[in-house]
């Protein structure tokens, strides 16, 4: 069982930036893509960015293209994900994900997930 573990969120203005990190100790990290998604309240879950195994391929979705940065350190075996000019629609609870999953954006082709991190966008 891959455990992974979410950090960085909280509450934050308008325009601000915010790191999130996802952290594990599986030792086979690096055979796994890596997935951020997010689900706000009332919401159904949503991709926002997913990095390849070994780091060459990203994708983003469409609403944080241009403001997210999604990238990992396979030495220390952690997932990033910058996110810049925050906006309130931001606002979710932001889970990563690992996987081997045939769509990087595919929620449900991942095979673990983390406990969430809460993001909060005050405007």
């Amino acid at each position: 069982q891959v455990q992974l573990v979410e950090s960085g969120g909280g509450l934050v203005q308008a325009g601000d930036s915010l790191s999130l990190t996802c952290a594990t100790s599986e030792r086979t990290f690096n055979s796994y893509a890596m997935g951020w998604f997010r689900q706000a309240p009332g919401k159904e879950r949503e991709f926002v960015a997913a990095i390849s195994w070994g780091g060459g391929s990203t994708l983003y979705a469409d609403s944080v293209k241009g403001r997210g940065t999604i990238s990992r350190d396979n030495a220390k075996n952690t997932v990033y994900l910058q996110m810049n000019s925050l906006k309130p629609e931001d606002t979710a609870v932001y889970y990563c994900a690992a996987g081997r999953p045939q769509s990087l954006r595919r929620g449900y082709e991942y095979a673990y997930w983390g406990q969430g991190t809460q993001v909060t966008v005050s405007s």
